[in-house]
């Protein structure tokens, strides 16, 4: 049988999810109306931490009251997800946040109409208790992506037992998976074996890396980032930095919504501004594709489209993007009209990513 595998980040979150439960009992004890107060989650509300050097949750707060009935659904949805999470906690089981969807269809009039809704709760959740998704036993409906590198590691399986893996050696040709926990409880690094961390948007040129063997012959780790990155695999890329002191290096295609996914890797994202100083790497730098490599090496490319014209004059304003770097690219983007993949440096050969590009990018940045 399965150990329960209740970590003390369980057993604290347990706590302040009851004093939760406590506040609203003693309002209502009072003769208060119940309410609770959650930061506001918008661009506006972003101010850069000088501490952990990344975005966060500025002052303004929305409060929700039980005057209103959107406010009352509300509080009462909040109990009836503290009372799911703390029984998750108690039997050592978890649930997706699908899972706690489809669950909440027993609550009556607690419901969640969507699970859009359900998911926005859990991360009020987080914010009033400045605890992980992962401490309440919620996962994701995926799993984090993949590692290819010279990292050893071990990780408390299912059943409770330490396995210690290396990265490179004991996995198959797809990789370590990263789990959806990496915490300390559940994920230890042992040594890391590298010169630099390269992170990788799409499966298609992570594969190509591992395939071309350039984690070998560059000493690097190679990590896939499966789109926009999981919680759990900017999460990995941040404990693995802070305990290798490696440089971390983004490779992603070159467009508005990729360099967002670099921005919500080195710098936090607003949707998860509150524990940005668990997920982003600040340190972490840019790689390309970037609009002059669309230039300099005469990529094929697209045109773009009004959406991405528009994003990129709202990354202009965007505090994430404020360096005169990514002014500079972004008004070059603008000016080209045009976007570039990934894959276009195929262009080249297959091997010309590995070869070429990415050692030529990296002596650029004195990383190589």
């Amino acid at each position: 049988m399965a150990k329960k595998n209740i970590t003390n980040g369980n057993k604290q979150a347990s706590d302040r999810l009851k004093k939760i439960a406590e506040f609203v009992y003693e309002q209502m004890k009072d003769g208060e109306i119940p309410h609770l107060e959650v930061s506001s989650r918008t661009k506006n509300n972003i101010v850069l931490s000088e501490d952990h050097k990344v975005w966060k949750y500025g002052t303004d707060v929305v409060r929700r009251s039980a005057k209103d009935l959107g406010g009352a659904t509300n509080i009462l949805r909040s109990l009836y997800t503290v009372d799911f999470i703390d029984e998750m906690i108690n039997s050592g089981k978890s649930s997706t946040l699908r899972g706690m969807y489809y669950i909440s269809e027993g609550w009556n009039k607690a419901k969640f109409p969507t699970q859009d809704e359900s998911n926005r709760l859990a991360e009020d959740l987080e914010i009033i208790t400045k605890c992980m998704r992962e401490d309440f036993k919620l996962r994701p409906e995926e799993d984090g992506a993949r590692v290819i590198g010279d990292v050893t590691l071990t990780e408390v399986n299912r059943k409770g037992d330490v396995k210690k893996i290396n990265c490179k050696d004991d996995v198959g040709d797809s990789g370590y998976g990263i789990p959806y926990n990496v915490e300390e409880e559940k994920v230890k690094f042992k040594k890391v074996n590298a010169k630099f961390i390269i992170a990788i948007e799409t499966g298609g040129m992570f594969d190509r890396l591992a395939e071309n063997g350039f984690d070998e012959s560059h000493k690097a780790v190679l990590v896939h980032l499966k789109g926009q990155p999981a919680r759990s695999t900017r999460r990995f890329i941040k404990r693995m930095h802070k305990f290798s002191k490696l440089p971390v290096v983004l490779f992603t295609d070159g467009d508005p919504w990729s360099y967002r996914i670099f921005a919500s890797v080195a710098y936090g994202a607003i949707k998860t501004a509150h524990i940005s100083e668990y997920l982003a790497t600040p340190q972490a730098q840019y790689l390309g594709i970037t609009p002059s490599d669309i230039v300099n090496y005469e990529l094929p490319n697209d045109a773009l489209t009004d959406n991405d014209i528009n994003a990129l004059k709202s990354e202009l304003t965007d505090p994430r993007f404020n360096s005169s770097k990514w002014k500079q690219e972004i008004k070059l983007q603008l000016k080209l009209k045009k976007k570039s993949e990934q894959q276009a440096l195929a262009k080249y050969g297959l091997d010309f990513v590995t070869d070429t590009y990415l050692p030529e990018k990296l002596a650029e940045m004195n990383i190589i």
